[in-house]
């Protein structure tokens, strides 16, 4: 009979992430990676971590598998990105271009641009044709250590294509060993091909589309883009109640280009604030004093050349700080979440074990989810190897340097 047990090592530096806080600094002292390691698998879940030498006498008395490593490895728990937009048809290359020429928001969205332009394409690419993108981008996310993936919609913005987007999310789910993690974000902009305010935009997704996604549990998670230009906090909230009303989670667009929306994801209590950009200080003392998790954007902040979220400033005032990639077709195209993690960090200084907390367990934390980002018993089997010897060489590369293995649950899918 086959063992459901399992052990890999020797491991040159284990790194667990365990035992670091959940909130505030980190200092790069209290992670202790652990040499010559080993972890003991029991089917999708960390059953023990150890020197290996220990762990291989408690693998062989139950019959585990061996996976025997014959060079030098660093080892991290898989990566969480917490916040995407990967479901989505066409590219906005001409708008990145237009941008870096000098050309407003505005003047893109004049010439065809913008959010609307990625809704048309969404809107004309058949559920198949989503599904394959959807699936080509979270199977790139996951070869560089993306083993859990928010998806947001949000290029529909109507009932039936909304609907659309999140089977689709649900459907690439089932066709990928990453988890997705689906949420709406119906409340992305206010589509221009309805004669209706914000108000009656809202009150017809609450009532028509929210139903119909709990019914077939396309998502728990309910988002808004809070900001000049989309949705007001005003707007917002008749919205936001009826969906907590249903059981939805909360998350917020939020502070992108003005101080506004982390005021409303700490009036409901949202499970983060996204963005920030913008955040003042009274913003990120408000936020510090809540148990909103806030989710830095840098890829948005490459894209479109503008400042990064004041990192540093919000982990000082105590906040939980989650770093994700944005991987969109506008402002983050780029989506690779390593790089840009390690790229806030240099500008925010930030130490390694912040920026690798926020790609991992606090980003986690962000998801509801606390099963995984961290290597340590009981948690998920999600977790990376990277040809190295000092964890420190990961970051120091700046996304250059990519896992050479990836394991999902315990099983290996890159490697």
């Amino acid at each position: 009979m086959k063992s459901e047990f399992c052990l890999i090592g020797p491991i040159t530096q284990l790194v667990s992430l365990s035992g670091l806080p959940e909130r505030g600094p980190v200092k790069d002292e209290e992670i202790q990676p652990l040499a010559q390691a080993g972890l003991l698998l029991k089917g999708n879940k960390i059953y023990k971590t150890g020197v290996y030498q220990e762990l291989k006498k408690q693998a062989e008395a139950v019959g585990a598998a061996l996976v025997e490593l014959d060079q030098d490895y660093v080892c991290l728990p898989g990566f969480v990105d917490a916040h995407t937009h990967i479901c989505f048809g066409g590219s906005r290359a001409n708008d990145y271009a237009m941008r870096n020429s000098g050309k407003t928001y505005l003047e893109i969205s004049e010439a065809g641009g913008g959010i609307w332009d990625t809704v048309q394409q969404t809107r004309k690419a058949s559920a198949h044709e989503l599904e394959v993108l959807t699936l080509a981008r979270a199977s790139r996310h996951l070869s560089e250590g993306v083993t859990t993936i928010e998806v947001k919609s949000g290029y529909g913005l109507s009932t039936q294509e909304e609907l659309k987007m999140l089977r689709v999310i649900q459907a690439v789910n089932s066709q990928t060993p990453a988890d997705l993690v689906a949420t709406c974000l119906a409340a992305h902009t206010l589509p221009r091909d309805i004669s209706g305010n914000h108000a009656a935009y809202l009150q017809e997704m609450a009532a028509q589309l929210l139903p119909v996604i709990l019914e077939e549990k396309l998502s728990r998670r309910v988002d808004a883009f809070v900001e000049k230009g989309a949705f007001s906090a005003e707007d917002i909230s008749p919205y936001f109640k009826k969906a907590q009303e249903m059981g939805f989670d909360i998350t917020v667009h939020a502070d992108q280009f003005s101080s506004a929306g982390s005021a409303v994801a700490v009036a409901f209590g949202a499970l983060s604030a996204d963005h920030l950009e913008a955040s003042t200080q009274q913003d990120i003392d408000r936020l510090a004093q809540s148990k909103v998790i806030a989710v830095a954007l840098p890829g948005a902040s490459i894209g479109l050349g503008c400042g990064f979220t004041p990192a540093r400033k919000m982990l000082d005032a105590g906040l939980s700080l989650a770093i994700a990639s944005d991987w969109n077709p506008g402002s983050a195209p780029m989506g690779d979440l390593l790089a840009q993690a390690a790229i806030l960090g240099t500008f925010e200084k930030l130490s390694n074990a912040e920026v690798l907390s926020g790609i991992t367990f606090r980003a986690a934390q962000a998801l509801n989810l606390h099963d995984r980002g961290k290597l340590e018993e009981g948690f998920l089997a999600d977790f990376v190897l990277f040809a190295a010897k000092d964890y420190k060489e990961i970051l120091y590369q700046q996304g250059k340097l990519k896992p050479a293995k990836v394991f999902k649950g315990g099983v290996l899918f890159k490697g």
